[in-house]
């Protein structure tokens, strides 16, 4: 059986994405799981006692983000996990992918000034997760409003 992973940061503009991971894990048959990444490399790290208590707060939201997401899953009739891992999305996604065994790794493109990635960075980062990972990338295209 294969596994769809999600990476997700969670809020309103991650819906839809993860909506299209549950919608491929019941249609494949496959195991779902939600993948947050607390990640703090923002910060300044000089201001280690922050950074400690910034983590603990990121993966917090992050847990109170996954349920969400996993509820939204159960309520389509697709049984999700959540994982919550601290680190860097780049560094963290491709781990826990091989960890998992996920077959396919559903993202959302890249919108906005808080995203980790540029655009064209995002579209080097797909083709260096795929050759990192067993999985098929997924890239979840939101449809511009007007």
């Amino acid at each position: 059986m294969g596994l769809v992973l999600c990476a997700t940061r969670g809020g309103e503009a991650s819906i839809p994405t993860q909506q299209k991971a549950i919608a491929l894990a019941k249609e494949k048959g496959y195991a779902l799981a939600f993948l947050y990444v607390a990640d703090s490399s923002f910060l300044n790290k000089t201001a280690a006692a922050v950074v400690v208590d910034v983590d603990e707060e990121l993966v917090n939201m992050g847990e109170f983000l996954l349920t969400m997401a996993v509820e939204r899953a159960s309520e389509k009739g697709v049984s999700a996990e959540a994982v919550i891992r601290t680190g860097i999305v780049r560094e963290v996604l491709p781990q826990v992918s091989n960890e998992l065994g996920a077959t396919l790794i559903v993202l959302g493109r890249p919108a906005g000034e808080s995203s980790p990635f540029r655009e064209s960075e995002f579209e080097k980062f797909i083709a260096w997760l795929q050759e990192e990972t067993d999985a098929t990338i997924v890239v979840h295209e939101e449809p511009t409003e007007s």
